[in-house]
């Protein structure tokens, strides 16, 4: 069977949905989406049902339709802050825009669980049966970033028989009986991102004791205070007010460290133990309260990564550690962003999805399609859309801010793209900066010292990334 489309999507995931939408509104093109997964939202399918978003709701999904409320919750970690999505309800959002915006337009065509083999080949995984689309313009990969999770994560270690070792998916599973199992007594985290974090808190939420759980930390972590990431007015000096004072950050210091103690003493960056300096920034993001959860664990091993599990040992890079014969491991080793060399997002008759402003990814992929619609050729276009490649150190963090950045700067000098970005609900900073009274005298110096901060600290940048 051959079928035709203008774009051919490969991937319905979050980049995919945000680059179709946009698509959808800014021309009458229409677009063909293929997928391993049964229904839309990529990897969120198969994450572990506690996760979600570190950012607010406000500027996650797609430009088009709001995802959650504008709620501040109440109580729990998060209280004070705008509410953050859980991955069942981002599954949900994804379907529901699949099912009630994208497939009634009449312009896309849906392939789920289906393999695409490249040269417009698509095969069903179920009935293996072959169907060929003829593209008329452009082949869209949203994949490139190869996020996986622990439910995709092949596991670099060993594990001896008879040792109980999980992916956080199923500690909600816990209560339920099998094989004779008693409810486990002792637990084991491994690994220092963001899902480990996440196992640690639902451990300690749920009943878990601290002092119960060993935490394997290979690497330790910088963490962004989420009171920074804040949309609207109210948090205007925390957000706002904090780029400006996180450029006078990167304009004043010699070197990364100082950078981020700097940040530290400002508020905006978060460290789990004061006694370690971190090493890593993936752009996790947390709470005050969270960060009091985990730091009430203190039974962490700093001896490098998991080499193999005995059944009474752990062997890790830099020594054995003794364990509890009945703990119970918690592999949260995946690498959720595997490094990557960037490539020109334009590339002919083929667009290569990529974040264009660390680490807003929905909306980067949201530019994207409308620089796609509105630009000229494919110069042009890479010129306003230079990947910003994920950080695998600190100084990774320097070289992300300089691109985003520099990114900003020239959407800004380009009138229609700067209009539509002000509208974009995705772009919550934008927005905010544009509502800004003009007789605000406070708020307007603000912005003043976040230009002028913003210049002195790229004019410094390469210093600091060396």
């Amino acid at each position: 069977m051959t079928l035709e489309t203008d774009y051919l999507i490969i991937g319905s995931g979050a980049m995919g949905m945000a680059f179709a939408d946009t698509l959808l509104d800014e021309s009458d093109a229409h677009i063909t989406f293929v997928d391993r997964h049964a229904k839309p939202g990529g990897h969120w399918n198969d994450a572990y049902s506690f996760v979600a978003l570190h950012q607010p709701s406000a500027y996650y999904g797609v430009n088009s339709s709001e995802l959650g409320s504008p709620r501040i919750d109440t109580h729990g970690p998060n209280a004070g802050f705008y509410e953050q999505a859980s991955g069942p309800e981002i599954n949900a959002y994804f379907d529901k825009l699949m099912q009630q915006k994208f497939l009634p337009s009449g312009r896309v065509s849906y392939h789920p669980m289906s393999d695409y083999l490249g040269e417009g080949q698509v095969q069903s995984i179920l009935s293996g049966t072959p169907t060929h689309i003829e593209v008329r313009k452009k082949t869209v990969d949203t994949t490139f970033g190869g996020i996986t999770v622990p439910a995709t994560h092949t596991r670099g270690f060993t594990v001896a028989e008879g040792v109980r070792c999980v992916i956080p998916n199923a500690l909600p599973q816990l209560w339920m009986p099998g094989a004779g199992r008693q409810a486990p007594q002792n637990f084991c985290v491994l690994g220092a991102g963001k899902t480990a974090m996440d196992a640690v808190v639902w451990l300690l939420r749920n009943g878990a004791q601290a002092d119960s759980i060993q935490w394997v930390v290979p690497r330790d972590s910088w963490l962004q205070n989420r009171l920074h990431t804040q949309p609207g007015m109210a948090f205007f000096n925390d957000s706002i007010g904090g780029e400006a004072e996180k450029m006078a950050a990167f304009a004043e210091s010699k070197t990364m460290d100082e950078v981020f103690l700097k940040l530290e003493v400002l508020g905006q960056m978060l460290r789990i133990d004061p006694t370690h300096t971190p090493t890593m920034f993936h752009y996790a993001t947390m709470s005050t309260g969270e960060l009091e959860l985990l730091r009430s664990v203190t039974r962490v091993i700093r001896m490098g990564r998991v080499q193999s599990i005995a059944q009474d040992a752990l062997v890790l890079e830099k020594g054995r550690v003794e364990m509890a014969p009945d703990t119970l491991y918690v592999d949260c080793t995946a690498c959720a962003v595997p490094p990557r060399k960037p490539q020109p997002v334009f590339q002919k008759d083929r667009i290569v999805v990529q974040v264009l402003r660390m680490p807003l990814v929905t909306l980067s992929a949201a530019i994207t399609a409308y620089v796609e619609v509105h630009g000229s050729d494919d110069a042009s276009k890479n010129q306003l859309c230079t990947p910003v490649p994920f950080p695998e150190n600190l100084a990774g963090y320097a070289r992300a801010t300089l691109l985003s950045t520099m990114n900003q700067f020239q959407w800004s000098q380009d009138k229609p793209l700067r209009q539509w970005m002000r509208q974009s609900r995705l772009d919550a900073f934008g927005r905010l900066v544009s509502e800004i009274d003009k007789e605000d005298a406070q708020k307007q110096a603000t912005l003043v010292r976040l230009r002028n901060n913003t210049m002195t600290a790229m004019a410094h940048m390469g210093a600091l990334m060396a």
